[in-house]
């Protein structure tokens, strides 16, 4: 089959690769039928190299038909048709059982001391095959599905199997007040869509980028938008406009790459140079994230106010203003998007009403022999790019 493959910082390619099998029965194999580029591969394509291998299958956002069952999973045939969550999980264990399937005591990655695996997202994370691919096999395939109807095209329910629940997740753990306020950092797709979804809940949204095409998509949904390149002072800007307190909550949907953090980028950089035996050690040990949006977060929030962050950070030794933040009272929630526990909810908002902007939420449909560009155009912001699809 043919599948997109890690081969070094900004490099991945596609390449011809050996068909999955069914390996344990409870596996199953699905033809993918589109799949997506995230925001969270960026990650990968620039500066956690040191725990990828060349030749490694990229991708976790698939969705396709089921071609294949192991004996063990009684609750799929071939030719259902299915999203995959990003995550492998059990279903059965006491994380799962309590929420939260990336927590999952049985795919957890005890060697790295990091949650349930994942597809297609390093050593840290079980180095499990990823989803840009013609066929996947999904392990614990009983639980790690969702199956959805015929007749609506893939751009429907596709992102259920991240940018969906990560953005719904993201709401969540903002803990809004009814008729309450929140800023939105980075309106990449899960900030785009946490905005939309925050906004369709009765919330007032304020979404911040220096990205106009991103800006555009928001403001011409009626969101209130603020330019970065046009805020000296992003608090100041937000306080003014919510008198004088900041917003009830910020979501931090920036992450490790923050704009505007200049030493850690060029900590990260440099550590993206060295040989994986050292970087890998150096950034498990003592990495260190470009904090910039979440100290902004920080600064907006209004006394007694929740940040929720959903970008993904990775630094072991990240510095923190511990005072201001036990001063203004901030709670703080994050973690990866638990996926399944939101499904019922977000299931009935993909109508054809669509409510939520899903049918046109992507900017590129691409074949999935031109990856590299997809990668390449998102990493750089080129042509408009915020949500990449990729049909094998």
């Amino acid at each position: 089959m043919r599948a997109v493959t890690w081969q070094g910082k900004r490099k991945v390619q596609v390449d011809t690769v050996p068909d999955p099998v069914i390996e344990k029965p409870t596996d199953a194999v699905i033809e993918v039928t589109t799949t997506n580029i995230c925001g969270s591969d960026l990650h990968l394509y620039e500066v956690l190299g040191a725990f990828m291998d060349a030749g490694d299958i990229l991708g976790h956002e698939p969705m396709g038909i089921v071609r294949e069952v192991g004996r063990a999973v009684t609750n799929l045939k071939p030719g259902d048709r299915v999203v995959i969550p990003f995550q492998i999980a059990c279903g059965h264990c006491c994380m799962c059982r309590h929420g939260l399937p990336t927590q999952c005591d049985t795919t957890r990655v005890r060697e790295q001391d990091t949650g349930a695996a994942l597809f297609g997202y390093s050593k840290l994370y079980g180095q499990v095959p990823g989803g840009q691919a013609q066929y996947l096999r999904v392990p614990q395939a009983h639980y790690t599905h969702i199956k959805v109807p015929d007749g609506p095209p893939d751009s429907r329910f596709v992102y259920l199997s991240d940018v969906l629940p990560t953005a719904m997740q993201a709401v969540d753990y903002a803990a809004l007040p009814d008729g309450g306020s929140v800023t939105v950092l980075g309106l990449g797709p899960i900030g785009d869509m946490a905005a939309r979804i925050a906004t369709h809940q009765g919330a007032r949204v304020i979404g911040v980028d220096l990205v106009p095409e991103r800006l555009g998509r928001l403001a011409r949904r009626g969101t209130e938008t603020i330019d970065l390149r046009e805020a000296s002072d992003l608090g100041e800007v937000i306080r003014d406009r919510t008198d004088g307190r900041g917003t009830d909550a910020v979501i931090d949907a920036v992450g490790m790459e923050a704009h505007g953090s200049v030493g850690a980028k060029a900590v990260q950089q440099l550590s993206s140079l060295l040989p994986d035996a050292v970087a890998g050690p150096l950034i498990s040990k003592a990495g260190i994230d470009r904090l910039a949006a979440l100290y902004s977060a920080i600064d907006i929030v209004r006394r007694g106010g929740t940040i929720s962050i959903i970008g993904v950070y990775g630094g072991k030794l990240d510095p923190l203003p511990m005072f201001t933040l036990f001063d203004k009272q901030i709670a703080l929630r994050m973690g990866q998007a638990n996926v399944k526990p939101r499904i019922d909810r977000l299931m009935p908002l993909l109508t054809d009403d669509d409510p939520l902007g899903v049918d046109t939420f992507a900017t590129h449909e691409l074949p999935l022999e031109q990856a590299s560009h997809g990668y390449e155009i998102f990493q750089e912001k080129r042509d408009g790019a915020v949500k990449i699809l990729l049909k094998p």
